[in-house]
């Protein structure tokens, strides 16, 4: 709901949003975190102006959940320099509506986990202010020298910021990416635990906001993340600032050797286990939107070549149920994301006779009259061929269930990002695919950043609904995120981000977006490999030529 606010003849001056939506904050059925003005965020101590439209942000919102978990953050950083000031926390991971962090150069033991939550629990009951204070770049420059601190001092390298801003909350201050609480009391929900090396901070999630859900193992995923951190740390490329003084120092390229190199030896070593495994008849990719599974296939068919293996793609889009039969969601809309949507029996039988050594007469699907056809086009596989396919519900069993599990190997791809913009602010996995589509999107479907982001929200619920429940039951995992990626997509992406009108839904997220970009020294397209990744949302791979 938008509220108006009309200032002119109130007697009291310097209203906030607090004071002007109090009842309403009040009744909310989830807790009210911050609040877009005229779709910028806000914090709830903005102090309103004449013709300001008001929205209110909950924590079941993604962009007030993101608040909660920083204001989390900021506390914990406040608890840790209470009891512990020497020791160097690194945010790592998100970890299933939990933070994975590391205490570096110091044992991790259950007492100290113990005594950091109780002292997080006691600020968040003392509900203290936490102000945003702002310096002039002069300023911020003399406070850095003096404070010998470097919490936020990536700012000073981005030269299209104007002013510096850390958060002070008593004599504790640091600095976080966006808004944050006004005071302590907001994130009273959360749950500290010893977990592998580190520790996780739990929150709440959007779908259950009152409480903390039952955590859920992410082995393979936490693996995944921390072996590509093993070899950021190699690189010791772990903050934006050591990517930006790596491309402004001119040694950008051997960086993108080595992160091209670390990517063909792990889709080399997948198509080892895959030919090594002489039961394996078929190859299942899948991942979110924007993964790079088109690429990946291509280069991963590549090393099967090598292992004597030639690739046979199946396209699952090719057997949709006929229109009349399929499934609608919850606002009475055809649903073709559902497993549903797929004739499950038919497609079932045709990669059975394949994997068989039978010939199968393939349909294809006509979307415009919304049936399938036949046109005399026939399939067999050869002694030497495998079947590879790619699709978001290529985890679940269901979509096989003929086949049985050791004649599959299944993959999940993501773009794991790694990459912190310093050790407090980590670079979100879901920005990081939403930026590449961005690019993607204008590049070869001629759409603009205001379309994508209109549809973004949708893409992510079909992801956490038929991807991400199934993403341990991969047999591995390979993180398709470039430790530059961002500074190559940077010159593409800011210019369309920046067309998005104020008048938009959307244009706070476009801001945050730019702000977020700004950060990144850019890397020309023509240094990025012509097989890359990256090329699939760049242009120019080539797998297109």
């Amino acid at each position: 709901m938008i509220f108006e606010f009309k200032g002119q003849g109130q007697r009291l001056q310097n209203i906030t949003v607090q004071d002007f939506l109090k009842e309403e904050i009040q009744k909310s059925k989830d807790k009210v975190i911050a609040c877009r003005i005229n779709n910028e965020v806000k914090p709830l101590n903005y102090i309103l102006k004449d013709d300001d439209k008001v929205s209110l942000i909950d924590i079941s919102e993604k962009i007030g959940i993101g608040i909660y978990i920083k204001g989390l953050l900021y506390i914990m950083g406040k608890a840790f320099k209470n009891l512990y000031p020497e020791a160097d926390i690194l945010v790592n991971h998100q970890l299933n509506n939990s933070m994975y962090c590391q205490v570096e150069h110091k044992p991790t033991t259950e007492e100290m986990i113990k005594r950091v939550e109780a002292e997080m629990q006691k600020i968040i009951e003392e509900d203290l202010p936490i102000r945003k204070v702002e310096f002039t770049r002069r300023d911020g420059e003399k406070f850095y020298k003096e404070n010998a601190t470097t919490r936020g001092k990536l700012q000073l390298e981005n030269r299209s910021k104007k002013k510096i801003s850390l958060y002070f909350c008593e004599d504790y201050y640091n600095y976080f990416y966006g808004v944050l609480p006004i005071s302590t009391g907001y994130t009273d929900i959360f749950e500290m635990i010893k977990y592998e090396k580190g520790f996780l901070i739990r929150y709440p999630s959007r779908k259950e906001t009152k409480k903390l859900t039952e955590y859920k193992e992410t082995k393979k995923l936490l693996t995944t993340l921390q072996e590509y951190e093993d070899i950021h740390d190699i690189l010791e490329v772990k903050t934006v600032y050591q990517l930006n003084e790596i491309v402004r120092n001119g040694k950008a390229n051997d960086l993108i050797l080595l992160d091209e190199a670390l990517h063909e030896k792990k889709i080399a070593q997948i198509a080892d286990k895959v030919a090594k495994n002489r039961k394996v008849k078929m190859v299942l990719i899948a991942g979110p939107s924007s993964s790079g599974k088109t690429t990946f296939a291509r280069r991963l068919g590549i090393q099967l070549r090598l292992n004597g293996l030639k690739i046979v793609t199946i396209s699952v889009d090719n057997y949709f149920v006929e229109r009349e039969n399929t499934p609608k969601d919850e606002n009475g809309q055809l649903d073709f994301e559902a497993i549903e949507a797929i004739d499950l029996e038919l497609f079932n039988r045709d990669i059975t006779a394949l994997l068989n050594g039978e010939e199968i007469d393939m349909p294809t699907f006509d979307f415009i009259h919304g049936k399938k056809v036949y046109n005399g086009k026939k399939m067999k596989l050869a002694d030497d061929e495998i079947l590879v396919m790619e699709g978001i519900h290529c985890l679940n069993d269901r979509l096989t269930s003929s086949i049985p599990r050791d004649q599959k190997y299944k993959i999940y791809i993501s773009a794991l990002a790694v990459l912190n913009l310093d050790r407090f602010n980590r670079i979100s996995t879901t920005d990081t695919r939403l930026i590449r589509r961005i690019v993607r999107d204008n590049q070869f479907r001629g759409y603009s950043a205001l379309k994508t982001l209109k549809t973004w929200a949708s893409v992510n619920r079909g992801e956490e609904k038929n991807i991400f429940p199934y993403q341990e039951e991969a047999d591995c995992m390979f993180n398709t995120s470039l430790i530059y990626e961002i500074s190559a997509l940077k010159n593409y992406a800011l210019p369309l981000l920046r067309k998005i009108k104020n008048t938009e839904d959307e244009y706070a997220e476009a801001k945050r977006l730019c702000k977020f970009l700004e950060y990144f020294e850019p890397i020309k397209k023509q240094d990025v490999f012509k097989n890359s990744l990256l090329k699939e949302f760049l242009g120019g791979s080539i797998f297109d030529e």
